[in-house]
């Protein structure tokens, strides 16, 4: 599943990359030649509904989600291994819910053929096929994710359902963050480096 979450990071940062590619050359434009691509709010749009999916993938495969782990981590394993599992299942529940409200909109687009009300009238198939399939993406991550954790629970393992859906220890948090620093200031040392041999 790592590999899984990370083509969703590179198809989400390549299309982030792009959609910044193109407001830039809308702002230049603007401000240099007087004239509008139009339209490019519209991109910003679909861009965020496609890529929204597709960082929940990220957050729920890499357990990266926001947590208020003061109660949590008072409580005995298996009580902890139990909110866990309920956990894997809700969030799987949520997500065959949105995924089955996304093809429901796009079913209903495609049958009246609605265009966008906007200067490009892009066909809203199009937009929302490629929302569907990054619901898709999201509903298949979280319903594995819920599978293995019903069978990790009929085999009573609580160490599994404890350190691969759990939220980090604090240890842990703070050794993430320290070699993510650690990481930043080579990177920043690289370049400065590279800076001053120009």
């Amino acid at each position: 599943m790592k590999t899984y979450s990370r083509l969703c990071a590179v198809v989400f940062g390549l299309m982030m990359t792009a959609l910044c590619v193109v407001i830039s050359v809308e702002t230049v434009l603007r401000k240099v030649f007087n004239h509008s691509l139009a339209g490019v709010d519209e991109l910003s749009g679909y861009a965020i509904a496609i890529g929204a999916p597709l960082c929940f993938t990220i957050a729920a495969v890499e357990q990266s989600h926001i947590r208020i782990n003061l109660l949590h981590i008072q409580m005995p394993r298996r009580i902890r291994a139990a909110l866990n599992l309920l956990s894997a299942i809700f969030l799987a529940a949520l997500s065959v819910y949105l995924v089955t409200f996304t093809f429901r909109t796009v079913s209903e687009t495609r049958l009246f053929g609605s265009v966008a009300q906007t200067p490009w009238m892009t066909p809203l198939i199009l937009p929302q096929a490629a929302w569907l399939i990054a619901m898709g993406v999201f509903t298949f991550a979280t319903v594995f994710l819920a599978v293995r954790a019903v069978l990790f629970a009929l085999r009573r393992d609580t160490d599994a359902l404890l350190s691969e859906y759990g939220p980090d220890a604090i240890e842990d948090e703070l050794a993430t963050e320290l070699s993510d620093l650690e990481a930043r200031t080579r990177a920043l040392q690289l370049l400065g480096s590279a800076f001053l041999r120009c």
